[in-house]
């Protein structure tokens, strides 16, 4: 692999037919838009490319130039730049480029930046291959994933690298890559004209990834050569813009942020956005079974003793999912969800958990009572046990828990839906039991 990014005259080439993305990408700190607490005077990035690269993690949405800084970086430092997906390669590929590198360091006297795309692609024994090589200066590691680094990579490679976070373009600066495109539009479409709405539609629709942004408007420039018209139109856009609607990365961020968006609209009471989520999760191509599996834990830690009938809503329409599939079992899916948004709201289940985690911990062997215990195979406990049925209120006052755990309580109903009436009874029965 060459030390260059384009050393010869086929690089040159393949670059002039590279997407539009690639074509106008930035070759300065100065020209990257929208990461302006990285490159600007007391940025991070902007400091290692000025004195010196530092093994790293970028991680960020999709499109907001994690590759094209580690270019610029690479180029500011002289170094040689050899580019990796973690998806198409393996150890041994990482250790025949330590290999090169250190006779680089010999031979040419120059470091060598190794640029490992999806980082997140590699198992935690794979990673485990970089650490020496990071450790001693064979070469600087830049990693760039779409994922969270504490969840998807090694502490032991975390602990040896700088982690720089890329934030997705807002609208204004989606725009104003998108203006930078049309100014140079004659080196990828002819001259033509562009409806002032589209790129504010653009800017608004891809979610901060400009690469996307770059890649809509490009088809739609394509479209219009089709048609023979020289105006790019809203009308246009709206026909490409189909096939990247429902843009979703189900192995990705995107999964756990729109199923946390649903169950935190849900949490909120929030049945419109619940449902929106949703829409979104179902559209992008998520498993509908995991959206059911999130709604039924949600139905009890959510909502709980506060409506019994939610966690029988949440199971029913994951029986509905289960015997007629999609589309038809939207429907369902969709009545849990706002059931579920619209009950009344109680934590108290999670609450006694957590209580009942403590009391474990404090007590995490106490013996049962004589009286509770099985007298099948112990006919001669000295306690008897009393059946509470065979009194009038069905209720005796008599503790199950030893005497150093009387007074134990860890369920605290809420003020909510159906709890209060549970509150009453739970309240006599504890006053009643404090007497004995």
């Amino acid at each position: 692999m060459p030390d260059d990014l384009f050393s010869d005259e086929g690089d040159r080439r393949r670059q002039a037919a590279a997407p539009l993305a690639a074509r106008l990408r930035p070759t300065t700190l100065d020209d990257v838009v929208g990461q302006e607490h990285l490159t600007g005077r007391d940025g991070i990035l902007r400091a290692m490319a000025q004195a010196k690269l530092r093994s790293s993690i970028f991680y960020g949405p999709p499109g907001t130039g994690k590759t094209t800084v580690a270019q610029i970086l690479c180029t500011a430092q002289q170094m040689a730049y050899v580019p990796l997906s973690a998806v198409a390669t393996g150890i041994q590929e990482v250790r025949r480029i330590a290999e090169e590198a250190k006779s680089r360091w010999g031979m040419q006297g120059r470091g060598t930046v190794l640029f490992l795309d999806e980082i997140h692609r590699f198992a935690k024994n794979q990673q485990d291959v970089l650490l020496p090589f990071v450790e001693d200066g064979t070469f600087v590691l830049l990693g760039a994933t779409t994922e969270n680094p504490w969840v998807s990579l090694n502490n032991a490679l975390i602990s040896r690298c700088l982690l720089v976070e890329f934030h997705a373009l807002g609208p204004k600066d989606m725009a104003k890559v998108l203006h930078r495109a049309w100014d140079y539009r004659l080196e990828w479409w002819h001259e033509g004209s562009l409806s002032p709405s589209v790129v504010d539609l653009i800017a608004r629709r891809v979610g901060g990834d400009a690469r996307m942004a770059l890649t809509v408007m490009e088809r739609v420039a394509m479209l219009a050569d089709s048609r023979q018209v020289t105006e790019i139109t809203e009308s246009l856009l709206n026909e490409v813009w189909n096939d990247f609607t429902w843009y979703y990365d189900v192995q990705g961020d995107a999964h756990y942020d729109l199923a946390s968006a649903l169950i935190k609209s849900i949490r909120g009471s929030d049945p419109d956005a619940a449902l929106y989520w949703m829409g979104r999760m179902l559209k992008g191509g998520e498993d509908p079974r995991f959206i059911m599996r999130r709604i039924l834990v949600h139905a009890a830690e959510d909502i709980g003793l506060a409506d019994i009938q939610a966690l029988n809503v949440a199971h029913a329409a994951f029986f509905a999912l289960d015997k007629v599939g999609l589309p038809e079992a939207r429907i369902p899916m969709a009545e849990a969800v706002l059931y579920l948004a619209l009950a009344p709201k109680s934590n108290s289940v999670v609450t006694a958990l957590s209580a009942m985690d403590a009391a474990l911990h404090r007590w995490p062997n106490a013996p049962v009572p004589d009286a509770l215990k099985d007298k099948s195979y112990n006919p001669r406990a000295q306690e008897k046990y009393r059946y509470p049925h065979d009194q009038p209120d069905h209720f005796l006052p008599d503790h199950h828990v030893p005497l150093m755990m009387a007074g134990l309580e860890l369920y605290q109903p809420s003020n909510q839906g159906d709890e209060p009436r549970y509150k009453g009874r739970l309240d006599a029965w504890r006053k009643a039991r404090q007497k004995q």
